[in-house]
């Protein structure tokens, strides 16, 4: 019953900012547990931020203090702010959602490709 959709990605030069959107179609849970991941070719998916109904919030190292996860419960809709990006943030970003924090990430949008130059 739970269905994301990403937007907002594309390609930025170094240094830039970029905002990832996820709109979640969502008939069953209301602020739900949400969180980012990413992807680079050859490597495995990685963690980059995580925020929980409450709205406390958990970043990977590599990101902490240049990108911030926030979410609009009212639009339904999961945020993720890049700032100062490098080459090592180019990846497909996965937008991912779970019961609560207790529950594996189980609902997944398409994906977005950012890519930094």
């Amino acid at each position: 019953h739970v269905q994301l959709v990403e937007s907002g990605g594309g390609s930025v030069q170094a240094g830039g900012s970029l905002r990832l959107s996820c709109v979640v179609q969502d008939n069953l849970y209301r602020r739900i547990p949400m969180g980012w991941f990413r992807q680079a070719p050859g490597k495995e998916r990685e963690g980059v931020a995580h925020i929980d109904r409450d709205g406390s919030t958990s970043y990977t190292r590599y990101v902490k203090g240049r990108f911030t996860i926030s979410k609009d419960n009212g639009k339904k809709t999961l945020y993720l702010q890049m700032s100062s990006l490098n080459a090592e943030d180019t990846a497909m970003y996965y937008c991912a959602a779970r019961r609560s924090c207790y529950d594996a990430y189980e609902y997944w949008g398409q994906g977005t490709q950012v890519t930094v130059s």
